[in-house]
């Protein structure tokens, strides 16, 4: 059995992404327009950490947050990902 968390796909993410940390306001990704009856928070996840460390994740209906632990992978994850569509949604 693999022990290493990301062999195993049970890394978790906090749930929380802290809005009340000033300084981690910039790290932080709005995601609108999303298909929340279909796209999960792995799938999040999952398309979203190719550009950096996620902390937290937080799926509302609509829409979600995805923190990063630098702003630098938060603005890369808006560049690369805006108007990408997913379940027939352009996010």
């Amino acid at each position: 059995e693999p022990s290493d968390p990301i062999m195993t796909g049970k890394t978790q993410t906090s749930n929380v992404t802290n809005k009340n940390d000033p300084k981690s306001i910039n790290s932080r990704v709005f995601i609108g327009n999303l298909n929340t009856a279909i796209v999960k928070k792995g799938d999040i996840e999952a398309i979203f950490a190719k550009y950096g460390k996620i902390v937290g994740c937080s799926v509302h209906k609509g829409y979600a947050f995805v923190q990063y632990m630098s702003e630098r992978h938060a603005r890369a994850a808006v560049a690369g990902e805006n108007a990408r569509i997913i379940a027939g949604q352009p996010l």
